[in-house]
């Protein structure tokens, strides 16, 4: 094998296909990349849950494949001076490595016994912007459950309708939810969890372009196609919740608050508040004002925040994390909070038309100093 390429390019796919090659693992193949040469490069990271490949122009003049030692040979690319460089493998897996005044000479393995990756091509793929997928993933991925008791909750469930995409996570003590709405009809209806783990790899490879992205969704896969880079993985199954019937709607209080505002003085009040020393924040919602407090052993905090409306002087307790994430994916300037009595949860929906999102935290109850 072959291959000239580019050093920035280069570096920048085993960047990416690194990130699902396997730590340890009874398959020594997997713990290395998978190098194809042929119609250009294809650099592939696998670890049976989750593969992804990436795609390179190469000028190759001799055609294979082999695993070359994913750690060791991405930092000797990383490391080589900007230009051109030329890998060539022979029969014995002797690997040379060669760009301007600087050569290495490794080691590779055979790749015949590498595993094939799940084919999902069967599918018909549906294409989103990149920017659009990446929120999506953003907005929800927080709220998964870390319960492996329930492993289809540590994914997000993703629902294709007609008009859009949801991307929807629980864990038992708030729900994300954010939709996108698509411009002309999608034609498909699917339902489907994707691994946590799985979607974080997603979101690092998607920008922020309007480029589109696509995913193709087999029967126990889903293939994410984004730009040069592939990525495959597996779907989890199990009953998710359904959410339609646990979030709260009519409620009968609506207050309306900058996000900004609002996300600065629960996140005043939480520096007091620490996973050891967990107090829920005590939240008085007045009229045209909100009272936040706390009081942790470490100490004491308390701030004010206004708002539209009149909370009818409604208390209640919350996770001061929990809160916080909600509000920092929130992409509109003022939020709707929608409120039932001081044992309901409370409900973060737009104020503006053009955003559909849903936040819900469940209430804590207040204990007396």
């Amino acid at each position: 094998m072959r291959f000239t390429c580019e050093k920035s390019m280069l570096a920048q796919g085993l960047s990416i296909a690194s990130r699902t090659v396997a730590q340890k693992s009874s398959l020594s193949v997997l713990e290395g990349i998978f190098c194809r040469a042929g119609d250009g490069l294809i650099l592939t990271g696998y670890n049976m849950e989750t593969a992804i490949s990436y795609q390179i122009d190469a000028e190759v003049t001799e055609v294979g494949t082999c695993i070359l030692p994913a750690r060791l040979f991405a930092d000797i690319i990383r490391r080589l001076p900007e230009g051109p460089v030329t890998v060539v493998v022979d029969e014995n897996y002797k690997v040379s490595i060669r760009s301007g005044y600087a050569s290495f000479a490794i080691s590779a393995e055979s790749a015949e016994d590498y595993p094939e990756l799940p084919d999902v091509d069967s599918g018909r793929a549906i294409y989103i912007p990149q920017n659009a997928l990446k929120e999506l993933i953003g907005g929800t991925i927080f709220a998964v459950s870390e319960n492996q008791g329930r492993p289809v909750l540590t994914g997000v469930k993703f629902e294709v309708e007609d008009d859009g995409v949801s991307a929807i996570a629980v864990d038992g003590f708030r729900l994300a939810r954010r939709t996108w709405h698509a411009d002309s009809s999608i034609g498909r209806t699917l339902s489907y969890v994707v691994p946590a783990q799985s979607l974080k790899e997603v979101e690092k490879i998607l920008t922020d372009t309007e480029e589109d992205a696509s995913f193709t969704l087999g029967p126990k896969h889903i293939l994410y196609q984004i730009g040069d880079a592939t990525l495959v993985c597996r779907l989890l199954e199990g009953d998710f919740l359904d959410w339609r019937k646990v979030v709260p709607t009519n409620c009968p209080v609506k207050l309306v608050a900058n996000v900004s505002d609002l996300a600065s003085s629960i996140e005043r009040v939480g520096l007091v508040v620490s996973e050891k020393y967990q107090r829920p924040v005590h939240c008085i919602f007045g009229n045209q004002e909100l009272q936040v407090k706390t009081n942790t052993v470490i100490g004491a905090a308390e701030d004010r925040c206004s708002i539209a409306g009149d909370g009818k002087e409604l208390e209640i307790g919350f996770n001061v994390r929990y809160l916080a994430e909600a509000l920092r994916v929130i992409p509109s300037e003022e939020v709707v909070l929608e409120l039932t009595n001081g044992l309901s949860p409370i409900v973060l929906t737009p104020a503006e038309e053009k955003y559909d999102y849903s936040y819900m935290v469940l209430p804590v109850r207040i204990k007396n100093s």
